[in-house]
């Protein structure tokens, strides 16, 4: 299945300034997110603020656009990005989730089925509780836009309250912990950069003929 993709990059990131620039392997942090995604498909924008979209579209060469609503999370962004997409369904990644990559994105695509409106990954976090991921998930544009607009009308931004009013269809994924990690954090990037650096340290697994 072909989709869209896009990546949100709005937040005000009050506990972590700067965070979507933060170096990883050389680049920042939501270069790679666009990078790591990107294989996915040759539809893909990224939404953000209207103070931040000038600095974003330098280090970008995907389209930038502004939140439909300023101040009103991730939901203005979406509806934003709706509207400048070309795909029927997308895959949304949040610019701050450096583990997301196309073959995620691509699986989870494949598990969509006619009807859908939202396709949203579940998973049993490390603290052992069940979590959906949102922002990690797959929509059909036209709903979305549809939904979105119906809740920020209403004077809300809750993604929560969209996937109600969608036809939400939740998958449990078998991934890794880190699959969904968010650097909200200057811990959370400390963490983050102990964890590449213990990637590399580690060998690659042997191939026997």
């Amino acid at each position: 299945m072909t989709f869209g993709v896009v990546i949100l990059a709005g937040g005000r990131a009050t506990r972590f300034p700067g965070k979507l620039s933060a170096d990883v392997d050389g680049v920042p942090m939501v270069v790679r997110v666009v990078h790591n995604l990107r294989a996915a498909s040759h539809d893909v924008v990224c939404a953000t603020s209207a103070e931040a979209a000038g600095a974003l579209a330098a280090l970008l060469d995907v389209p930038v656009v502004v939140d439909a609503e300023p101040a009103r999370g991730p939901l203005g962004g979406l509806v934003a990005a709706c509207n400048a997409l070309h795909s029927e369904t997308m895959f949304v990644a949040a610019g701050d989730a450096p583990y997301l990559d196309a073959d995620f994105a691509t699986s989870l695509a494949a598990g969509w089925r006619a009807g859908d409106e939202a396709l949203v990954p579940t998973h049993v976090a490390d603290d052992g509780e069940l979590r959906n991921e949102p922002l990690a998930a797959v929509y059909d544009r036209v709903a979305l836009l549809r939904e979105g607009k119906a809740v920020l009308l209403s004077g809300r931004g809750s993604m929560q309250l969209v996937l109600a009013r969608l036809r939400t269809r939740y998958v449990a994924v078998d991934e890794p912990p880190e699959r969904f990690t968010n650097v909200n954090t200057p811990a959370d990037y400390a963490a983050f950069r102990e964890r590449i650096a213990r990637e590399r340290a580690t060998p690659a697994p042997k191939h026997t003929p």
